[in-house]
């Protein structure tokens, strides 16, 4: 009896594992997810492109569809849950919590501002006081405005002699050419490149990060979802994070395989660009070898206070609700 008694334990056992093995093969069950981007596809979504790319998403439990801006703005569309997560910038996020529109930034892109002032060569800049006199073209807006006369000031140039124009989104390089204004608020890592090594022009640049003593870095882009997400399903937002981060992390390795994922789910992008753009960014990902996402709230609090000084933003935001580190793996 003792031993027909084990016997039928020991049954139960091999069934029990017999299961468990079978749950652990089981597929995922699948969730459709979207992530909308802030303009055409480029480098900065690159470990988005590359974890899709390889199925990494699909192995998670993850049908995601990569959609393009919508009018509205991500950031409205992802506080109203059209789309579960979108590429957005800081100076776009604190602005939108003031007026309740509920998104926060759960990672940063890059650590570092990668922006640029682009000139020709022949305007003869060499440094910010340089900009003295000449004419600024852009979107417009008390940012571009309060950074640019910063610039300046900070390096001893007469910044009330510089002037601004709003041009919108126009071929940068070809409309300094033809004398429509001077300078321009360019991405070292796709505007520059396609300059410089694609058209061949002689261009300068003076990179924000070289004077970082006299405006903050902040976070551009940044990865942001809503709050409406987090609390309804904060384990989607952790998976989704997780597999990003190992596509950052990928990408900054291997460039190439950057380079290709981008061209194969976006065909219309220049091949050349894409590659030179993906070798740039590979160490531009991550500081060190600090992981990939990762956001610091002193950087959040002096942009903050820089936005607030150019009369950008009516009211001293409540930093600590534009972002967190927490969802990340």
């Amino acid at each position: 009896m003792l031993l027909k008694r084990f016997g039928l334990l020991f049954m139960i056992m091999l069934v029990g594992i017999a299961v468990t093995a079978c749950s652990a093969d089981d597929p995922k069950e699948m969730r459709d997810v979207t992530v909308m981007l802030d303009w055409t596809p480029n480098t900065n979504h690159a470990g988005i492109y590359l974890a899709k790319h390889k199925g990494w998403y699909e192995a998670e439990g993850i049908n995601l569809s990569i959609i393009e801006p919508a009018e509205v703005g991500v950031e409205a569309a992802v506080a109203a849950g059209t789309a579960h997560f979108g590429f957005s910038y800081s100076e776009y996020v604190i602005p939108a919590r003031q007026m309740d529109v509920n998104v926060v930034s759960i990672a940063a892109v890059m650590p570092y501002n990668d922006s640029s002032l682009m000139l020709l060569e022949s305007a003869g800049v060499s440094r910010p006081r340089d900009l003295a006199g000449k004419l600024y073209g852009g979107w417009g807006g008390l940012l571009e405005t309060h950074l640019v006369k910063t610039l300046v000031a900070c390096d001893g140039g007469d910044a009330d002699t510089v002037e601004f124009v709003e041009v919108g989104n126009v071929p940068a390089v070809e409309s300094m050419e033809a004398n429509r204004f001077d300078f321009v608020w360019e991405y070292e890592g796709w505007g520059v490149i396609r300059s410089r090594e694609l058209l061949g022009r002689q261009i300068t640049t003076l990179r924000f990060s070289d004077y970082f003593e006299c405006i903050p870095n902040w976070y551009t882009p940044v990865i942001i979802t809503g709050d409406k997400l987090i609390d309804a399903d904060s384990g989607l937002v952790e998976d989704f994070l997780a597999v990003t981060r190992r596509g950052y992390t990928e990408a900054g390795e291997d460039p190439s395989a950057s380079a290709l994922a981008l061209t194969s789910l976006a065909p219309e992008l220049d091949a050349k660009l894409v590659e030179l753009a993906a070798i740039y960014h590979a160490d531009k990902y991550r500081d060190g070898n600090k992981k990939w996402g990762i956001q610091k709230k002193d950087v959040w609090e002096e942009f903050s206070e820089f936005l607030l000084d150019a009369g950008y933003l009516e009211s001293a935001p409540d930093v600590g609700s534009n972002w967190t580190n927490d969802y990340l793996p």
